[in-house]
């Protein structure tokens, strides 16, 4: 059986996604500052870095929800 996917069910989809990076991407900030704190700055960046590759992440789901 082959599985209904229609315009409000691919946005549902994305606004979902969306949503759940953010509240990683708040997540990894929050712990990254900690982490820095307690002297792993080297730990922190790479958190940051990973932090700034879900907000590409969010942009580019945002502009597969705009392309629909």
């Amino acid at each position: 059986m082959t599985e209904h996917i229609d315009k409000h069910r691919i946005l549902h989809l994305m606004e979902h996604w969306i949503e759940h990076n953010e509240s990683h991407l708040k997540s990894f900030n929050e712990w990254s500052r900690k982490i820095g704190e307690a002297g792993y700055e080297e730990v922190a960046a790479k958190i940051l870095e990973a932090a700034g590759k879900m907000e590409e992440c969010n942009q580019k789901l945002q502009q597969a929800k705009d392309s629909i």
